[in-house]
């Protein structure tokens, strides 16, 4: 074995013997209409446990192979690692997620055509690797037998415009991949520049944020190498034919093979994740769960030790029938302790618990009065942690509260320590003086010393027809975290978060191409407005 897998093996803490196993690099599998996929076929030695397959954009080279080919192979396994269409070596044109549903299905028929094919095969592999999954689920092939899907959404649609604002985070992903070498081997030039011109290329990036329309800012900056980003930024409803090649909720309600999901509760596609568990539970599907305290990149860096030894056991036990060690459906890590929780369900049972927000900036019993704020989108209020592609996290967000244009509401003081399962919702007694605005909701907890950190959050755009002088209850993203006695609780509320998602200009134009900027005031009546807790 490779000295490279023995130190993977040791870093990961690999479950099991390892087999040698060779490479076969640059296979080309042919696609519907004439363009052939790139791959790299991994070679067990000796009996295979079974077959694996990863398709993605990012290359099939360090560190995707070194994470999801390489240990799976000197575990026994034939791993077929494809690059997505107009990406590294494989032919065609990229565009992004619309042409995963066909090719994938090209795939599994020369896949399952292949003299060495072990009669079933399983998929692995995180984020779009993850999306790629869920586009064969859609209708799942019957040499499909199990999957690993790690911070994998399976309607990219709706995580760019689920809220109602552009998730912004295409800005900087679209940078990156368009910039990709073309080939199968990345050379190591190709490489140290992408690292040395890092920093510079986010300096770069910057007019893309603040130039006015927002789809020729992006044009400008791609010059040709991002050809999908018009339109996506200037397609907001959902209902639009375009986005109908990224979304697959058929998948959650056809798949049939068992599947282990991996989340963050900071990975921007938490959302998704936890509505895969809980709707393939909900049909009796053999479905598992595992959510840490990772942000998306973590998710492939951090957790790596705890995730890989995971998927190998659950493919053991659904390819080779080998017992499973997991012992629960769920496992997930309660923050603001070290500890795992355990369970068969999620969430748990709770009970629902609400704190009114106050005058005065706090929270606690229902109290007549009214606070308001302004969202200025020539001054957006700007994102300071949370669930990103890049960075984020857990963060101190202290300076978010002493902002004018946030309303901060802190409870007290907690006599005992309170634990928070499940997805907490606002309910907010709200107008504005503009149909065209925003609100942005986030939960922190604040420790005796005074220093605040995100918990959970929750944004959406507000329809000017229905939202602007009606009650709002917005849900915010699921959670496992437990309130340490002598904590407080605070509540911050605010027309933005940019640049996670695109701020409202406050006019009617198209969010992509106007250039108009109005502000916005919000008002709330505190009397009737209250967070909702679910708590065990």
């Amino acid at each position: 074995m490779a000295l490279q897998d023995r130190v993977t093996t040791r870093v990961l803490k690999l479950p099991g013997r390892a087999v040698d196993f060779g490479i076969e690099h640059g296979l080309r599998i042919p696609m519907r209409d004439g363009v052939t996929l790139a791959a790299d076929h991994y070679v067990p030695a000796g009996r295979p446990a079974g077959t694996l397959l990863v398709r993605g954009p990012y290359g099939r080279r360090f560190p995707f192979n070194l994470l999801y080919a390489r240990p799976y192979a000197s575990r026994g396994y034939h791993v077929v690692f494809v690059s997505s269409r107009g990406t590294a070596d494989s032919g065609g044109d990229f565009d992004p997620m619309r042409t995963e549903r066909d090719d994938g299905r090209d795939v599994v028929a020369w896949l399952i055509a292949q003299p060495w094919f072990t009669g079933k095969f399983a998929t692995i592999g995180p984020s779009y690797l993850g999306y790629t999954q869920w586009t064969l689920l859609e209708d799942p092939p019957p040499e499909m037998a199990a999957a690993v899907v790690t911070v994998g959404p399976h309607d990219f649609a709706r995580h760019s415009w689920g809220t109602g604002a552009m998730n912004m985070d295409l800005v900087g992903w679209s940078d990156m991949v368009s910039r990709l070498p073309r080939a199968a081997k990345p050379s190591v030039t190709a490489a140290l520049t992408q690292m040395v011109a890092g920093p510079a290329r986010k300096r770069a990036l910057r007019p893309v944020f603040t130039d006015l329309p927002l789809a020729e800012a992006g044009e400008r900056h791609y010059a040709g190498r991002a050809r999908w980003f018009r339109d996506r930024v200037t397609r907001p409803d959902l209902a639009d034919p375009y986005w109908a090649p990224m979304r697959h909720p058929a998948a959650l309600e056809r798949a049939q093979i068992p599947i282990l999901l991996h989340g963050g509760w900071q990975d921007l596609f938490l959302e998704q994740t936890v509505e895969q568990y809980t709707t393939l539970r909900a049909r009796g599907v053999d479905v598992a769960l595992t959510i840490g305290p990772w942000t998306h990149t973590e998710v492939v860096g951090n957790a790596a030790p705890i995730l890989i030894p995971e998927a190998l056991d659950w493919l053991g036990a659904k390819l080779r029938g080998t017992p499973l060690r997991r012992a629960h459906r769920v496992r997930v890590q309660m923050t603001g302790t070290r500890g795992w929780r355990e369970s068969d369900a999620w969430p748990p049972p709770t009970r629902d618990l609400a704190l009114h927000l106050r005058p005065g900036g706090s929270l606690g019993e229902a109290a007549a009065g009214e606070a308001s704020f302004t969202f200025d989108p020539a001054d957006p209020t700007p994102t300071v942690g949370g669930p990103l592609l890049d960075g984020g996290g857990y963060v101190d967000d202290g300076p978010l509260a002493t902002r004018p244009d946030v309303l901060a509401f802190t409870g007290p003081a907690l006599g005992a320590a309170l634990e928070v399962q499940g997805a907490p919702m606002i309910e907010l007694a709200h107008r504005t003086d503009n149909p065209h605005a925003d609100l942005f909701v986030r939960l922190s907890e604040v420790d005796p010393a005074g220093r605040s950190r995100n918990v959970t959050e929750g944004y959406r755009r507000l329809a000017p027809d229905r939202d602007q002088d009606a009650p709002v209850r917005l849900r915010l993203l699921p959670v496992a975290h437990r309130f340490a006695a002598g904590s407080r609780l605070r509540v911050l509320i605010a027309g933005g978060c940019y640049p996670q998602f695109s701020r409202n200009l406050g006019t009617d134009e198209n969010p992509g191409t106007g250039t108009k900027l109005v502000p916005s005031t919000h008002t709330i009546t505190l009397g009737p407005s209250r967070l909702v807790l679910p708590v065990g």
